[in-house]
């Protein structure tokens, strides 16, 4: 059940370059919340000035607290940055659906975070850890000022960077394929910005590789009441198909979907 609720912010620090990290005290909130994947939608600003809130994918939930990681892309991320501990902010949530891991115990499952994409995966990442499920994850970033996490490829954990400061140089594809050369039956799981989202969708659609892909999107109310936040899905695009079969609300239907239900 979604709920509406203010909460008083615990922590506001600096995770990489203009990466943060917020916990936010939502206890009713935190309590509805299912698994990763889902997202909370916060208000940012004063008066009218910013009046869209900004959905923000949930990075760990504990001890009635709920944490978001992001990246600073505007006015309403600045906004962000600059709450201290003890400030109030209106949040409404839990939002969207969870990561499926009904195939996870019995796949090769490949974790894959790029940008502020890294909250859910790293959310699963923790709790497939907690499990004792065998998993790999990647995370890619334009430099190595951009990465919080260390390349340690003996725990399974890899990171890639565009210009080879730190870990793989290249992107996640690059290191992807070598990995997905090594499995039996590669699993893939993935949240980050769309072309790479796309990237790993015509990767994982050519080889037939089954996983499920998060979806980022703009959304201006998170409840699906202005249908601006619109995927088109695999299904045949024929006219006896409703607007409602062709297309998916990432707010309502996702934000995750298996990967060969959606086009990108």
């Amino acid at each position: 059940m979604r709920r509406i609720e203010s909460g008083k912010v615990l922590s506001n620090h600096k995770l990489a370059e203009g990466v943060y990290r917020m916990d936010i005290s939502l206890p009713e909130i935190s309590s509805e919340v299912q698994g990763p994947g889902q997202f909370i939608s916060l208000t940012v600003g004063e008066g009218w000035q910013m009046p869209l809130r900004r959905p923000m994918s949930i990075a760990s939930v504990e001890n009635g607290s709920v944490s978001i990681i992001y990246k600073i892309f505007g006015k309403g991320t600045e906004w962000l940055k600059d709450r201290y501990e003890g400030d109030v902010i209106e949040a409404i949530g839990p939002l969207g659906n969870i990561f499926s891991l009904d195939n996870i115990n019995i796949k090769e499952t490949i974790l894959i975070g790029g940008g502020v994409g890294v909250a859910p995966i790293l959310y699963l990442h923790e709790q497939l850890s907690k499990d004792v499920l065998d998993h790999l994850l990647i995370v890619g970033a334009v430099t190595a000022a951009e990465h919080f996490l260390e390349h340690t490829p003996n725990a399974g954990i890899y990171l890639t960077t565009d210009d080879g400061t730190v870990g793989e140089k290249g992107t996640v594809m690059t290191l992807l394929e070598v990995l997905v050369d090594k499995l039996e039956n590669p699993y893939i799981i993935a949240c980050g910005p769309e072309p790479m989202l796309a990237a790993i969708h015509n990767y994982s659609t050519e080889k037939n590789i089954p996983g499920q892909i998060a979806v980022e999107s703009y959304m201006a109310c998170g409840t699906g009441l202005c249908q601006g936040c619109i995927i088109q899905t695999s299904k045949n695009g024929s006219i006896e198909h409703s607007y409602h079969k062709r297309y998916s609300l990432v707010c309502c239907d996702g934000p995750v979907y298996n990967i060969d239900a959606i086009r990108i």
